[in-house]
């Protein structure tokens, strides 16, 4: 395979972009172009790092090509010169590649909060508990990460687990950890309550939503939104019977409603619900963009496409198998607990690069 070489201008203009930055940030008193450049000033620094490496390499990589080809060297340090460049070929090849990445499109989306919603699919009773396990699958993971995770509408199975349970994951980067996420996650194992041992498969729905901003989606509340409030149902004690705190807020052009009644506050509830009905728009929003981008690429990582299955949990089995890329790990317990999950979400990223990649020219 031939060694990446990367256009020397490419790497002046990354070079020229980083001073410029750095130069507008001692001279800009506005708070938000500070927010701005000092991201940008972030995200540059590794790359000029590597940069100056990947030259650095190719510097001695030169020389020591150049002492090869030297008929005045003599054996012994022929012999050294063939390991160097063997090393620094390796070296150059590392850090061309971890440049590309890194100059790889960016999704605006990544750094942001998510809203999650897992919901029951076939397999009745079964499918509920599943639903469950792949919360707290999600809620566990977000603790190991340290993020912070707060359920925003629940209703639960007659058997335990959910029908459907919606929550906000908070910290940074989530959504570029999670967003592979979203699909159908299939179950096989024996219920609890099959007598004769027989292996049932269920599913659930998974949805990972990047947690929109008010100036991401426009809505007219007074013409495009219908507000009703109602006496939550469920757990929470008398407390619930006695006030009109949920809060439904229906989206007229789409049809989209949310229903939220986990505060006692129906200010609180009425805010958690805009909130997931913009993080709901904001994602329609940009599947029809991603659609019309790619519609050629149905397969494409990252579409959101969530009536496609894409793993499978099999319990007797203790495997777990992500169909989009082939990819199955006999460590079921691990990643159902959420710290076995990373390899999975890691296989995936890196799966998403080497598409991106493939098709640049870079």
């Amino acid at each position: 395979m031939p060694a990446i070489v990367l256009p020397e201008d490419k790497l002046d203009a990354i070079l020229a972009r980083n001073e410029l930055v750095s130069r507008e940030l001692e001279g800009v008193s506005d708070s938000n172009a500070i927010v701005a450049l000092s991201r940008e000033a972030s995200s540059l620094a590794p790359v000029v790092v590597a940069i100056g490496r990947y030259r650095a390499a190719m510097s001695e990589l030169a020389e020591t090509e150049a002492m090869l080809g030297d008929p005045a060297t003599d054996s012994e340090m022929y012999a050294l010169a063939i390991d160097e460049k063997s090393r620094l070929e390796d070296e150059q090849e590392r850090l061309a590649r971890e440049i590309r990445i890194a100059l790889l499109p960016k999704d605006m989306a990544d750094e942001r909060s998510v809203i999650l919603e897992v919901r029951a699919g076939t397999g009745g009773d079964e499918a509920s508990l599943f639903a469950g396990d792949l919360y707290r699958m999600y809620a566990r993971y977000a603790e190991l990460h340290g993020w912070k995770v707060e359920i925003s509408s629940a209703s639960e199975g007659t058997v335990g687990g959910y029908k459907e349970i919606i929550a906000e994951i908070h910290g940074e980067g989530v959504f570029a950890r999670l967003k592979f996420e979203s699909g159908v996650h299939r179950v096989q194992r024996v219920p609890d309550t099959e007598a004769s041992g027989r292996i049932h498969t269920s599913a659930a729905t998974v949805a990972m939503l990047p947690l929109a901003q008010e100036v991401d989606v426009t809505i007219n509340e007074a013409t495009e939104l219908k507000i009703e409030t109602m006496r939550s149902q469920g757990a929470g004690g008398q407390h619930v019977n006695k006030t009109e705190s949920a809060v439904r807020v229906t989206h007229l052009p789409t049809g989209l409603a949310v229903l939220v009644q986990e505060e006692r506050s129906q200010h609180k509830n009425k805010a958690r619900a805009m909130e997931i009905l913009r993080a709901r728009l904001f994602d329609m929003e940009r599947q029809r963009l991603d659609q019309a981008r790619s519609a050629d690429r149905k397969s494409q990582l990252g579409s959101g496409d969530r009536s496609e299955r894409i793993r499978t949990y099999n319990f007797p089995q203790g495997r777990v198998t992500d169909h989009r890329i082939n990819l199955t790990l006999y460590k079921l317990d691990s990643v159902i607990e959420g710290g076995g999950l990373d390899e999975l979400i890691e296989a995936l990223i890196t799966d998403h690069q080497a598409k991106l990649l493939s098709g640049d020219d870079a």
